[in-house]
């Protein structure tokens, strides 16, 4: 399907602006003009869930490719059927396009960190990073960027109503008679030893959530954006395309029910936490639990994320910089050839000290 891309251009120079994280305006790459975003005096809505749900069994959702024409240069591109911004590849001009899903964002957190910030921030990270493969040198150089990303993710409040089943835990002591060893001699001795007294317990517990953040992409796996968390949900503004602008950002390709299951083993964690508060005592054990949600709702937002790949001994090491709060999280390879040679060398300064032990002896 072909889309004409949307940018926006320099009033001065004519050319291209993007987002700055630093003015929270638009700049012009070249001659430094700002233009400023207007803020939106639009409030941030909550959705119905379940009435989102029933709209959408009767959607029939599609995969487009989007054959985009750029603005500036007039060459045509493929974007892949989720992408809704990126950057033209012949003349790297600012590329935005409609979204096709049904469901849409209303609000996204704007990028507050730089891309000189976060790569400040990544540098440090990795250089805490022991044992890590000299390749990533290109990293803490700075010889390789990072690339911005606006991620979808879906918020999600509910009120649970856990009614739960259990035994309660305490302990008490009994005095008993052992044989103990003392100086090589054994011996009976009394001794407190410790017991647990279970007692049945059944009761309910009541818990409103707001804002659970679930990654509603598959570019990221879910361990890496569930430890970018906390997101400061309070300070999401209205949509605008223009906070877009330079970075790439996609909609959602895991969807509002199945994200909603992701939510509920967040808020399972939290309500176990109570109900083993609620039974007291020294030990919980909980048998079973049943758990109602309701007043549930949604809303599909935006975050922004710096990412960077690296590819170590034929597998590729993700990382992720939360450009919000710069947080930085990933996966870390390992040089064996670095952990190798640290080994044979404390086997040699062990060795060296033991032939200087022997040799003053002699």
């Amino acid at each position: 399907m072909k889309f004409k891309s949307i940018n926006f251009t320099c009033k001065s120079c004519g050319a291209p602006l993007r987002f700055s994280p630093i003015n929270n305006s638009l700049q012009c790459e070249f001659c430094s003009t700002k233009e400023s975003i207007e803020k939106s005096t639009k409030e941030i809505h909550e959705y119905n869930f379940k009435e989102a749900l029933h709209y959408l069994r009767t959607y029939n959702e599609k995969e487009i490719n989007k054959e985009v024409t750029c603005n500036k240069c007039a060459a045509t591109f493929t974007m892949t059927p989720y992408s809704v911004s990126s950057n033209c590849p012949y003349c790297d001009t600012p590329a935005i396009t409609e979204f096709v899903k049904e469901i849409t964002p209303k609000s996204l957190l704007p990028f507050q960190l730089s891309q000189k910030e976060a790569q400040t921030r990544f540098k440090k990270w990795l250089g805490s990073l022991w044992f890590a493969p000299s390749k990533l040198k290109d990293f803490m150089d700075g010889n390789r960027e990072l690339k911005g990303y606006y991620l979808p993710h879906w918020t999600y409040d509910s009120k649970t109503d856990t009614n739960y089943h259990g035994l309660r835990g305490d302990i008490y002591y009994v005095t008993v008679e052992r044989t103990v060893v003392v100086n090589g001699r054994e011996e009976r001795r009394s001794v407190q030893e410790p017991r647990i007294n279970w007692t049945p317990v059944s009761g309910h517990v009541s818990n409103f959530f707001d804002d659970i953040t679930i990654g509603a992409s598959r570019t990221i796996s879910h361990t890496i954006l569930d430890t970018l968390t906390p997101w400061h949900t309070d300070v999401l503004v209205p949509f605008n395309e223009k906070y877009l602008s330079g970075f790439d950002s996609e909609e959602y390709t895991i969807g509002l029910d199945n994200g909603f299951e992701f939510a509920k083993v967040k808020m399972d964690h939290v309500i176990r936490q109570n109900i083993r508060q609620k039974i007291g005592g020294d030990q919980q054990q909980i048998k079973s639990m049943n758990t109602r949600y309701t007043d549930t709702t949604y809303k599909n937002v935006l975050f922004p994320i710096w990412t960077a790949q690296f590819k170590w001994q034929n597998k590729i090491y993700n990382y992720a910089i939360n450009g919000q709060t710069g947080k930085v999280t990933g996966e870390r390879p390992y040089s064996w050839i670095k952990i190798v040679t640290l080994i044979i060398m404390i086997i040699i300064f062990i060795g060296g000290i033991l032939y200087l032990e022997e040799h003053q002896r002699y």
